[in-house]
Parts: structure tokens; sequence; C-alpha cells
């Protein structure tokens, strides 16, 4: 399984940007799909996920400003508006899923989409 991410860049505080996120590859089932983020000398966390056929959650941080919606079963989306200088950070995709019937549920990572939000 296979993400790419696009979508990121620089951005003045109070914008917006839509980061997208497309799975590829041998996949038999995805479990849900989502977002972390890490910012220079922190660690990764969760901003949002959606699992399939669920609700989505959220990080306490972005509750309000971002938006994480599904075109279907392969494809995510995050909305991010009032942008905030701390929101600065690389952007991970993330889905779990399995390549086949047969095969362990795994966490899958795309390779990263940086925001940059400027004060």
């Amino acid at each position: 399984v296979q993400l790419q991410a696009s979508g990121g860049g620089l951005v003045q505080a109070g914008g917006s940007l839509r980061l997208s996120c497309a799975a590829s590859g041998t996949i038999f089932s995805i479990n849900g799909m989502g977002w972390y983020r890490q910012a220079p000398g922190m660690q990764r966390e969760l901003v949002a996920f959606i699992p399939s056929g669920g609700f989505a959650n959220y990080a306490d941080s972005v509750k309000g400003r971002f938006t994480i919606s599904r075109d279907n079963t392969k494809t995510i989306n995050l909305q991010m508006n009032s942008l905030k200088p701390e929101d600065t950070a690389v952007y991970y995709c993330t889905a779990v899923g399995r390549s086949s019937l047969v095969s362990a549920s795994t966490t899958y990572w795309g390779q990263g989409t940086l925001v940059t939000v400027s004060s």
C-alpha cells in the first residue's frame, strides 16, 4: 500500500490549506485513514483520523478548525482553516489496512508534506 499526500505549502496565519491523500497498490481493505503531524523537535502526534464507517476524531488543538473527509475508500482530505503558526509541521497521511485476506492489519505511512504557517 502506498500513500501519496499533496497540498502542503506556505500560508499566513488565519489562512487555509487543504491536504489530500490517496492510497494505491495492493489493497484488500482499509479500516481507516488519517493524518499525523510532526513539528521540529517534537514527537509525531495525531491530527485527525476517520475510521471506515465511523466518526472522525480530532486532536483537541485542531477541533473546530480542521475537518477530515473521505472522497472514497482510498482518498481522504484534511481541510485546515484558521491556521496558526503552531500548526507548522510535516503532515503525514496514514492508513490502517490489509494488503490481502491473509495478511495482518498494518499501519502505512505516506512520505509527508510540509505545512508552514507564518505569523
